[in-house]
Order: C-alpha cells, then sequence, then structure tokens
C-alpha cells in the first residue's frame, strides 16, 4: 500500500510489472516540485475521470458543428459564463426592522 501522502494524486504510468504499475508523479517539498517515482499494486490504483466531462463536450460540439454545417448555419461552440443572479428586492414591515444601536456607557466610580 502506498504511503499516505500519494494517496488520491494523479500520475503517469511508466513501468508495467506482473502485480504492479510503476507511478512517476510530482510532490512539493520546501519550494520545489520534486518528481517522485513509486511502485503501487494494481489493486490501489484507479483510472482517472477529469478527463471525461472534457472529452464529452468535444463530442457534443462536433456533432453540433456537423448538423449547422449540414443546415448551412454557423454555431457558437463557447461557452457562456453564469453570468449575475437576478435582481430582488426585500420589503419588510415596521414590526419587522429592529434598530440594533451600542449600549450607552456608565462610568462606575467604586
Amino acid at each position: 500500500m502506498p504511503y499516505s501522502f500519494y494517496s488520491g494524486r494523479t500520475g503517469v504510468v511508466f513501468n508495467v510489472n506482473r502485480n504492479a504499475l510503476g507511478v512517476e508523479m510530482t510532490k512539493i517539498v520546501g519550494n520545489r516540485q520534486l518528481r517522485k517515482r513509486i511502485h503501487v499494486r494494481i489493486e490501489h490504483v484507479r483510472k482517472s475521470r477529469c478527463n471525461e466531462a472534457f472529452l464529452r463536450r468535444i463530442k457534443e460540439n462536433d456533432q453540433k458543428k456537423q448538423d449547422a454545417k449540414l443546415q448551412g448555419t454557423s454555431i457558437v461552440c463557447k461557452r457562456e459564463p453564469e453570468g449575475p443572479k437576478p435582481m430582488k428586492t426585500v420589503t419588510a414591515g415596521e414590526d419587522d426592522v429592529e434598530v440594533l444601536a451600542p449600549l450607552p456607557f456608565v462610568e462606575n466610580y467604586f
């Protein structure tokens, strides 16, 4: 089982053995990044899924481009930011409003 620091880290496979994988990853030590190579048994390794959404978006965009080309129109495949939320108006009655003020200072000379 690998050392706990490497748990959940993403690396690149550099060696394949009968029942272990050689994985190369970076570790921050002080002010520098060291390239570490460790061998990990296969049951402690899983394939990274960080690229799936990107690849799915590429396929969808290619399909959209193909459909637009057949229809003779142009399409924008860029992602749009969410933008600001719509405006809200807050109404309150006289009973609901509470004015907060500091307590008056009382001089206490014993």
